[in-house]
């Protein structure tokens, strides 16, 4: 599997655009981004982070994320690119669309 490339530029700019948009926040300092995910309960919460794994497994990236009964904290960064890359992108699309 090919490395992932840092996102630059204007693809760069559009991606944080939409992921502010969708309620993601930036960490300029770590190049990640970061959301929390609030459910009715721990099933709900346990059900999304089971979801969101087998996508992390399928693409071959994973988040850094903890759970508290209803409540989901992730943080998406690359860590072989020290950054974001179009894999933190498709895994917080895929995390969105189960919420």
């Amino acid at each position: 599997m090919a490395r992932p490339s840092k996102l630059e530029g204007a693809e760069r700019d559009a991606a944080l655009t939409a992921l502010t948009a969708a309620g993601w926040a930036h960490d300029a300092k770590r190049d990640a981004i970061s959301k929390t995910f609030t459910f009715k309960n721990f099933v709900e919460a346990f059900g999304f982070m089971t979801k969101a794994a087998i996508w992390a497994e399928k693409l071959d990236h994973h988040p850094e994320w903890s759970n508290v009964y209803k409540t989901v904290e992730v943080t998406l960064s690359t860590h072989d690119v020290d950054g974001l890359t179009e894999l933190d992108l498709k895994l917080a699309q895929k995390m969105d669309a189960f919420t």
